[in-house]
């Protein structure tokens, strides 16, 4: 088994959620991740993740959210209170995220398509203004999400744990966007056939910690957990871990404009 470590990058942690952030960080660094970009999902879940970025910095970067699971909590003021925060503290995030849209029936009985398409027409067009990137959420919603984000004009994005349709991913290909990969590579099929069809020019790797990962056996995810996509990802491609890992920390770094 190849024990070699290699320079990563976690694309996608929600670390406000992650047990014992101290030591997965540190477990994180260890494993050779240079670089975790915690994402938000409301005001509370922002306001962390800017204060994590200014402890474990140059380490965690922040980027700055409204999921589509979070609108259903709130009324038009609270959803216009957590958009001014956004914009108002943009210039400090190195991207916008974890935004989008979410078509599951379940998440469309609290949140109507109109008000997720508005709220996230809102935030790309503040990515496009001030160059920043973008995390999109995008179940059940890939067609649409991917149009949006053309029509705003936005250049620097990635469509988080992608698992949609072919032809969508060939448009995001060739638009230049990025898609990313989770630990699901491991196992789930329409993930798999993403990654496998995406060319490594257009690949990041992520955790989505601390999201609980497996089928026979479940476990809890931790950004350090990203080597596990890594070698997910080169067993699915057929390419060496160390080919994957420059290419993807390569991506990373130009599409959220790291120093790491």
């Amino acid at each position: 088994m190849n024990t070699e470590i290699y320079r990563l990058i976690d694309s996608h942690a929600h670390l406000d959620e992650v047990e014992d952030i101290e030591a997965a960080v540190r477990e994180a660094r260890q494993a050779g991740v240079a670089a975790i970009i915690a994402v938000g999902q409301d005001y509370e879940s922002n306001l962390k993740v800017l204060e994590l970025s200014e402890k474990y910095r140059p380490v965690v970067y922040p980027a700055l959210g409204l999921h589509p699971w979070s609108l259903g909590n709130m009324d038009n003021a609270a959803i216009d209170m957590n958009l001014r925060f956004i914009e108002d503290n943009i210039e400090i995030a190195v991207g916008v995220g974890e935004v989008g849209l979410d078509y599951h029936k379940r998440v469309r009985a609290v949140t109507e398509k109109e008000q997720q398409k508005d709220v996230f027409r809102f935030v790309l067009e503040l990515a496009r203004k001030y160059d920043k990137a973008v995390s999109v959420h995008s179940r059940y919603a890939w067609r649409d999400g991917f149009d949006l984000v053309k029509e705003c004009k936005v250049r620097k994005v990635v469509f988080h744990w992608y698992a949609g349709f072919s032809s969508v991913l060939r448009d995001i290909v060739a638009e230049g966007y990025f898609i990313s990969a989770t630990p699901a590579c491991e196992y789930h099929d329409e993930h798999r056939k993403s990654v496998r069809q995406v060319p490594l020019e257009n690949l990041l790797l992520e955790t989505d910690a601390p999201v609980t990962y497996g089928r026979e056996t479940r476990y809890e995810s931790r950004p350090s957990d990203v080597v596990r996509t890594l070698r997910a990802v080169a067993r699915l491609k057929g390419v060496e871990q160390g080919v994957v890992a420059e290419r993807t920390t390569e991506n990373a770094v130009r599409l959220f404009g790291l120093t790491a």
